[in-house]
């Protein structure tokens, strides 16, 4: 076994990364001097790894600045459509390599830093992930930005500049272990503050009605500070913005007439104001109704919507005023998208503006609002879903309050002359749910507020229409559409997996990383000699490259030659951890039924976080590793089967993990998972998958034919018939041996002999109230599992299906899925015009 090439070693043999010019590289030698050079004489005289990175990020960043103040001016003065997406979480990950690919650098960048003796991937270590979300949600907004700028769209990325992000997952003796990700310790090369932009955002108070309107007075005031990270497209010299809010107290915090004499007191409270933005709330498709959480969402929604305003009231737009001051055109010059309900103030907080400060009339300004918004709906969970106590309102936000109402009159009004009498349609359809606390259901307000509502995959869509939102579809059924998720090959091919990239551009061309549906090209080579063991070569180095890593950071030895089986996303019971992990045992007991007998060898990698206070996510955590102890402490099983919990999951590790898996689980209860990315993210890069019809893997079947996936388990159909039925987990453990000796060694505490009751609350959900019916699918899921191994045998038969899901892999890029945001919500057209970089000067 040979060890796997360095990036340095395969430098030379990496086109996709872009041609090194001498000419570049002498330049950005110059720059990274310049940089460490200033950098170091301000303290220290010996530079360390992390001064060699600030170097390198800084000289990357130089070249940014030129293309992105010229993106700026070239929008000020064209005045096109403008996208602004609002998001409580962007999951960025990295930015370094992303940024050298974009603008074109890599190559340069490498070999300067290869002649400097110093090794890139090295430095690339050394950034921090931005973890500003928790998953698929967050990082679908980042996929997203990179191709609104890839596709010319004039777009923002709006949310919080948390300071501290997702925490970082420890596993201690098989336990989650949460530490706060402070992020932000050693500074972030990427971000400009801007405190010219600084704005107030209100709180609390009380409400005035006067003849001149409602007053919204009284209030406590907190500023929002704008941080601006530039955002590249793909070789097209355009940078958009994402522009993140942070929390300031006003220097008169707490010092106000009435709390004269404790002045230490009142500076020491300014944190009260500026927790807003210190930290993401860890859930994951679930609410939990707190009052900062609360607060987190105005303050970005009232912040960017006063930001969008002044921008729309300063931009040209041919006519000679120096301001506009008719509303009329906002549709045409603004839309929001909402990424799920969090943001689902945008649409009260508008309707404030318009109606309070610019004195438009209700009609006009509901006219305008619903044109401007648009809303994306990710879960169909009910514990998801956000419905605030009204008490939790009135105090916070008394105006935004009365103007729900408002808005709930007046839909109810419609709703009753369209079904008169009909009182349970309207008790269904109204923003305000009575009860004990009554509730605003935040959906409920998006879909009313909004001119387009989507669902994230087909499947997903069609639920939301036939269930959660059945009522509102019955009224206004052309209103919602469907938008089935993508991934940025960029990041998800190209940054992740050079080698897969560059051995697909050279049988088919580089138009493939703005253009994806090119992949299909790949057809003709299914049967091409070559091209199955240059693929299957990409994938072995990738396995390599990989287990390589885990030895190095966790002490732990793989066999490469085994089956790579990933399971990597957030722990959730609907995501079925549980039920690989019965796949797990039951393969352990075979191996110890039949130990002669010959079994293809797996390495089953789980990896994810729990919520902080899901207890049965962490003890989802805690069987796996306890399971693993066992299995790969037996001397009978040997390298067959190793069970690895890969620790602190996030886009980093996935980058790590993705391209050497062969197999890709997505096991969700079909209906439960919206649409899932990861999914696509293997796909794109040479795992076959095994999973439900659940979310995107149906179109994704559907693109590579169902047959070079392994589908198994009920159909939605059958999910909706058993809920009907009533689902009995016993009969399944009565009838089937094997998931009986499973589940009796769980609970028998085979996996857990110092404590032998410790996985009760497992079992016992597992038998009496799993909503996610795992035993349905279990024996279904093992029988799959057998013919993933027989074909695992054939390695040819294997690749040549890898090659047909990487040639159907093209529906499932973000590019896809952007432009038919922008064609079909919000009325723009991608361009692929290349704005001309700095280094031309301007007509």
């Amino acid at each position: 076994m040979t060890a796997p090439l360095t990036d340095s070693e395969k430098r030379k043999q990496i086109s996709v990364r872009g041609i090194a010019e001498v000419g570049d590289v002498s330049e950005i030698k110059k720059s990274f001097n310049r940089h460490l050079h200033f950098t170091l004489v301000k303290d220290r005289n010996v530079a360390t790894p992390r001064d060699y990175y600030f170097a390198l990020a800084h000289t990357v960043r130089d070249h940014l600045v030129g293309r992105w103040i010229r993106t700026q001016q070239y929008y000020y003065e064209k005045d096109p459509k403008r996208i602004h997406y609002l998001s409580l979480e962007f999951y960025m990950g990295r930015t370094l390599q992303n940024t050298m690919i974009n603008l074109g650098l890599q190559g340069a960048c490498d070999e300067a830093i290869y002649q400097l003796g110093l090794d890139l991937e090295e430095l690339e270590e050394i950034e921090e992930d931005a973890g500003l979300g928790n998953g698929g949600l967050g990082r679908l907004a980042a996929c997203f930005l990179d191709s609104m700028a890839t596709l010319g769209l004039a777009a923002y990325g709006y949310g919080i500049r948390y300071e501290f992000g997702i925490f970082n997952q420890k596993v201690a003796n098989g336990w989650q272990v949460e530490e706060a990700d402070d992020w932000l310790r050693y500074g972030n090369p990427w971000e400009k503050a801007r405190p010219e932009y600084m704005l107030p955002v209100h709180f609390y108070g009380r409400v005035e009605h006067t003849a001149e309107g409602a007053k919204w007075v009284n209030t406590q005031i907190v500023l929002a500070m704008p941080y601006d990270t530039p955002v590249p497209g793909y070789k097209n010299n355009t940078v958009n913005t994402m522009r993140l809010w942070s929390a300031k107290a006003p220097n008169d915090f707490n010092l106000q007439e009435f709390n004269v004499g404790d002045y230490i007191q009142a500076v020491l409270d300014r944190n009260l104001a500026e927790n807003i933005s210190r930290v993401l709330y860890p859930n994951d498709n679930f609410f939990e109704g707190k009052e900062l959480r609360l607060k987190q969402e105005y303050f970005v929604v009232a912040a960017t919507l006063q930001d969008i305003i002044r921008r729309f009231k300063s931009s040209k737009f041919g006519c000679r005023d120096p301001v506009r001051t008719s509303f009329e055109t906002f549709p045409e010059k603004v839309a929001i998208q909402l990424n799920d309900t969090h943001p689902a103030l945008a649409i009260p907080e508008l309707m404030r503006i318009f109606v309070d400060v610019e004195k438009l009339e209700w009609e006009k300004a509901w006219d305008v609002t619903v044109q401007t918004c648009a809303y994306t709906n990710h879960t169909v969970l009910p514990e998801a879903l956000e419905r605030w106590p009204v008490y939790m309102f009135e105090k916070l936000l008394p105006r935004h309050l009365e103007i729900v109402y408002e808005i709930n009159r007046r839909h109810l009004d419609r709703i009753s002359a369209i079904y008169p009498g009909d009182m349970d349609r309207l008790r269904r359809m109204s923003l305000i749910e009575e009860g004990d606390p009554k509730r605003i259901n935040m959906a409920h307000l998006c879909v009313v507020g909004s001119h387009a509502v989507n669902g994230v995959a087909r499947i997903h869509s069609d639920i939301v229409k036939s269930t959660v939102f059945k009522d509102f579809c019955d009224v206004e059924p052309e209103k919602f559409q469907n938008k089935t998720n993508g991934i940025t090959p960029r990041r998800w091919l190209l940054l992740c997996n050079p080698g897969l990239a560059d051995i697909i551009a050279e049988k088919i061309g580089e138009d493939f990383l703005t253009d994806l549906y090119q992949l299909r090209k790949l057809l003709d080579f299914t049967d091409d000699e070559g091209f199955i063991r240059d693929v299957a070569k990409v994938k072995q180095e990738n396995k390599l490259k990989f287990a390589a890593y885990l030895e190095k950071e966790y002490k732990v030895k793989i066999n490469p030659d085994s089956i790579f089986d990933i399971h990597v996303k957030r722990i959730h019971e609907y995501k079925r951890q549980l039920l690989n992990c019965l796949h797990i045992i039951t393969f352990y007991n075979r191996i110890k039924k039949d130990p002669n007998k010959h079994f293809v060898p797996r390495t089953i990698m789980i990896g994810g976080k729990a919520a902080p206070g899901y207890h049965m996510a962490k003890m989802i955590i805690k069987l796996i590793t306890s399971v693993g102890d066992v299995v790969n402490n037996d001397p009978v099983v040997g390298d067959r089967l190793k069970v690895i919990f890969l620790e602190n999951y996030r886009v980093s590790l996935a980058e790590k993990v993705i391209p050497a898996a062969d197999l890709s689980e997505q096991i969700s209860t079909a209906g439960t998972e919206a649409s899932g990315t990861g999914n696509m993210k293997f796909m794109l890069n040479g795992a076959l998958t095994i999973g439900t019809m659940d979310g995107a893997n149906v179109e994704m079947a559907e693109e590579a034919g169902e047959e070079n996936l392994f589908i198994f388990g009920m159909r939605v159909q059958e999910v909706e018939a058993m809920d009907k039925k009533g689902y009995n987990a016993k009969d399944y453990y009565d009838r089937i041996p094997e998931l009986r000796q499973v589940i009796d060694q769980i609970s028998g505490g085979f996996f857990s002999p110092k404590q032998p009751d410790l996985f009760k609350d497992v079992v016992n959900m597992l038998l009496y109230h799993d909503r996610f019916k795992v035993f349905a699918d279990y024996e279904a899921y093992i029988s799959c599992q057998e013919k993933v191994s027989d074909l695992y045998k054939n390695p040819k038969e294997w690749t040549k299906k890898v090659i047909r899901n990487m040639a159907a892999s093209g529906k499932f890029s973000s590019d896809r899925t952007i432009s038919e945001y922008a064609r079909e919500i919000w009325g723009v057209e991608p361009s692929d015009v290349k704005i001309p970089p700095p280094t031309v000067p301007r007509e």
